[in-house]
């Protein structure tokens, strides 16, 4: 009997270790499956400018991811950073080609704006007491407009006319636009877009930052139970401040890159920034099983995103497909990890 007992013991560990590989390991498995069928299914996704498409598009919607993936690890959320990208654009675009500046003031211009944004955001959570998706989706709002006024909703470009009859005869910068243009070498010549050398700069930093820094440690520490590290006197406010901050200045990084990148502020190139970032942060807590926001997580689901949407068109599936599809996989990816791994009981 004792043997009997042993044996169904060892069974039930046997099925526990698949388990948690599965659980561990699924998700980058489907990454790695997603990217074979395409290369199959999809005519040229295998080639040198697919993957070019592809990194561009990550390199975008993986910084905005990574600034959302601040405010989750604090226990909030950020519904303006696609408005706050948008809106980095549009200032970068307006300086260099209506107030004819140069790229330094239009980049320390944009930054300005994501800082500003993430102090109002904080305080409106944390001093106010606004719940983080009312105040964040209010913000969104207000940026929406406030981006469209100087111009009255007209795209930015070099020679467009203005509400008040002036031509704007500036033009972006060569040292800008390489930001978003440039490709550099690696392995295959003008493979590797500039902006993605960004996101992984982006990404390394904000990885230690949250993994191995004492700031970044207490950020985890207020998301996982925000009174007792209040208790613990740790400054909760300033943690959940300084989250908001880091994302309002990774979504304007995006706005910087995605300005040049088109080389022009066009109006509603962002659409569907939020979303496309919101599902990356979200996708990451299903990386190795970390069932938490992870830097490294939502650098695969970026990755993961970008694949998808690149192997989609592709294939011409219909637009109004692929949201849906993103949402599926955005359900299945949290459902595995939470449901399956029993976690999301903690």
């Amino acid at each position: 009997m004792s043997s009997s007992l042993a044996g169904k013991a060892t069974a039930r560990e046997r099925s526990m270790t698949l388990r948690d590989y599965a659980i561990r390991y699924g998700f980058i498995v489907l990454l790695v499956g997603l990217i074979a069928y395409f290369a199959v299914a999809a005519d040229g996704f295998a080639s040198p400018q697919s993957a070019v498409f592809i990194f561009q598009s990550v390199a975008i919607t993986g910084v905005l991811a990574l600034g959302v993936t601040a405010t989750l690890v604090v226990g909030g959320f950020d519904l303006s950073i696609g408005s706050v990208a948008t809106s980095a654009m549009m200032a970068a675009s307006y300086a260099m080609v209506v107030l004819e500046q140069n790229a330094i003031v239009a980049v320390v211009a944009c930054l300005v704006i994501g800082v500003i944004v993430g102090l109002i955001n904080g305080w409106l959570i944390v001093y106010m007491r606004v719940p983080d998706l009312l105040a964040t989706l209010g913000m969104m709002f207000l940026l929406l407009g406030l981006q469209r006024i100087p111009t009255e909703g007209r795209s930015i470009a070099t020679g467009m006319t203005m509400p008040d009859g002036s031509v704007a005869n500036g033009k972006f910068s060569e040292a800008f636009l390489a930001l978003g243009r440039h490709r550099i070498d690696f392995f295959i010549p003008n493979l590797i877009p500039v902006s993605v050398v960004v996101l992984v700069v982006l990404a390394l930093l904000i990885w230690f930052f949250l993994e191995y820094t004492r700031f970044g440690r207490m950020m985890y520490a207020v998301g996982s139970n925000e009174r007792a590290a209040e208790l613990a006197g740790a400054p909760v406010k300033a943690y959940k401040i300084w989250a908001y901050v880091i994302s309002g200045v990774f979504a304007s990084i995006g706005g910087i890159l995605l300005a040049a990148r088109l080389g022009r502020g066009d109006i509603a190139s962002g659409n569907n920034l939020l979303l496309d970032a919101v599902a990356a942060a979200l996708i990451g807590y299903a990386v190795l099983g970390a069932a938490k926001p992870n830097a490294f997580g939502t650098a695969v689901g970026a990755v993961f995103v970008g694949v998808l949407l690149q192997g989609l068109t592709m294939m011409n599936a219909p637009y109004y497909t692929q949201d849906f599809v993103k949402g599926a996989v955005l359900v299945v990816a949290l459902v595995f990890t939470f449901a399956l791994s029993g976690r999301g009981k903690r």
